[in-house]
């Protein structure tokens, strides 16, 4: 990470919790945060106005939720990387925010230790999932690699495979590798198909199950 003051974005419509991660933040050189916003209808309009390297977004807000400003952020490509704050330690609204591209989730419960690596993690062109929703989602779900033939991928798919175990995203996967984000995309695809497994974010969590398999 370079030495440069990141910029941050934190809405939530609880004061207190905003102060807090506020705080937190700003003891940190690395950060500035910009605003805050206490519905996500602000939210919006700052990411649009400000173009923060960081979002930090409840999931439960007046006007417009989490949820419906990660879809617009996606929807109008800003060039902005979101992270996910919630009370919910549940896997649908783990594969919601999946859906919406979304790089961190934050436990609210856990925000105030867990943000500061969450945002180090993203800006470093990973996923950040709390580590004890991590712990819950894959408990008593493993998809281990009993009965999974892995020659059936190719030596560049094994090699994405083994980035996504470590919660690489797309970008970065293709930096490293000097391809192209649609052939990671492809790359993804294949895996997927040949290792049959289906859903928005199942390559990730088959891949997270198995680091240090793969």
């Amino acid at each position: 990470m370079t030495s440069q003051r990141h910029t941050i974005l934190i809405a939530d419509d609880h004061p207190v919790v905003r102060s807090g991660l506020r705080f937190v933040l700003e003891k940190d050189q690395a950060f500035t945060v910009l605003h805050e916003a206490d519905n996500g209808d602000i939210a919006l309009q700052l990411i649009r106005q400000s173009k923060p390297d960081v979002v930090i977004l409840d999931v439960e807000m007046p006007v417009m939720d989490g949820f419906a400003v990660a879809k617009a952020v996606q929807a109008e490509s800003l060039d902005t990387i979101i992270i996910i704050m919630t009370m919910h330690s549940d896997e649908r609204t783990f594969n919601k925010a999946m859906e919406y591209d979304v790089r961190g989730f934050v436990l609210k419960e856990n925000a105030v230790t867990d943000i500061v690596k969450a945002i180090r993690t993203v800006l470093e062109g990973r996923h950040f999932i709390s580590p004890s929703l991590s712990e819950y989602l894959m408990r008593g779900k493993q998809s281990t690699l009993s009965g999974v033939d892995l020659s059936v991928l190719t030596p560049t798919e094994q090699t994405i495979l083994r980035l996504i175990a470590d919660q690489k995203t797309t970008r970065t996967i293709a930096d490293e590798l000097f391809i192209s984000p649609k052939t990671v995309e492809k790359h993804r695809s294949n895996i997927c198909t040949k290792l049959n497994l289906h859903g928005a974010y199942a390559l990730l969590k088959f891949a997270m199950e198995n680091k240090g398999r793969v």
